[in-house]
């Protein structure tokens, strides 16, 4: 189990000042727990001691252990297909039958990870009439960001893709309002540059909600939001079927919230796409 869940997992029953080196430590995870321990005391107002008792009860043997972890999660976050694919001893099993059970194990743990809750939190904010909704991905998982946006939108108004190139990010950034929301996707080998997108979106009082892995990208920071999605299929390549399977579970959710609009809305669209250009003779 990653160090994060456990964090979250065992948290009624950490000590109040456990509660606070909780705080520390994700705020800026997993890094704040690389610094030495007695800079993360200081941080934390946290005795050294009592972070050695703290962490033991994590599972861990000591300081060391808990850092040589974080490390092990850092470096799992950054793994390539080609070290996925050193990972496995011979070939993986590459027939089609193999790998929808593998992506249906996956989908079964998305399930468990996954609160209804929590669901039910997602679809409310990206819903909210009032508030504009904006959306990106990283290298590979853009194209997820972008299937939602154009299906979103056919539901609600207010709903754009923020283009890949940061130089035109600024035009997006000013068009955001407090308590708008910006949605990213972020899976490992992580696009370093959307955790500064995230920053700037929160100082300009935007709700960020980041759907990642488990490894969690540097853009969750702060984040609204954090929906951690199983991508590991034990193949060459990580598997994002899990991330389109919420989203389309969401689009459903939401396109079913205020179904009346959401039909009106789909019919003007059709109408338009259908009827001929103006001026043109029929």
């Amino acid at each position: 189990m990653q160090i994060r869940q456990k964090l979250e997992d065992m948290s009624s029953q950490f000590t109040p000042a456990e509660r606070q080196l909780v705080s520390v430590l994700l705020a800026d995870y997993p890094f704040a727990g690389l610094e030495p321990i007695q800079k993360l005391s200081k941080r934390a107002h946290i005795s050294a001691p009592s972070i050695s008792r703290f962490v033991a009860k994590l599972g861990c043997a000591g300081f060391q252990e808990f850092q040589q972890r974080l490390v092990q999660e850092l470096k799992a976050g950054q793994q390539s297909p080609i070290d996925l694919r050193d990972a496995i001893d011979g070939a993986s099993d590459a027939t089609l039958a193999s790998y929808v059970r593998q992506v249906e194990t996956l989908n079964q743990e998305m399930i468990e990870q996954i609160p209804s809750v929590q669901f039910i939190r997602l679809c409310e904010l990206m819903t909210d009439p009032r508030r504009r909704i904006f959306m990106i991905g990283g290298r590979m998982s853009d194209s997820i960001a972008e299937f939602f946006v154009r299906h979103l939108r056919q539901i609600r108004p207010d709903v754009s893709h923020i283009p890949s190139d940061p130089e035109l990010w600024p035009e997006y950034l000013l068009r955001m309002r407090p308590r708008d929301v910006l949605l990213l996707i972020d899976f490992r080998r992580y696009q370093a540059s959307l955790a500064r997108l995230s920053a700037q979106a929160r100082s300009r009082k935007a709700q960020t909600i980041v759907i990642t892995d488990k490894w969690i990208s540097p853009a969750a920071k702060g984040a609204t939001e954090l929906i951690s999605v199983p991508i590991h299929s034990g193949t060459v390549w990580d598997s994002y079927v899990p991330a389109f399977t919420m989203i389309e579970a969401m689009l459903v959710a939401m396109a079913e919230r205020n179904w009346d609009a959401t039909r009106a809305r789909i019919s003007q669209w059709d109408k338009l796409r259908e009827d001929p250009a103006p001026g043109t003779k029929t």
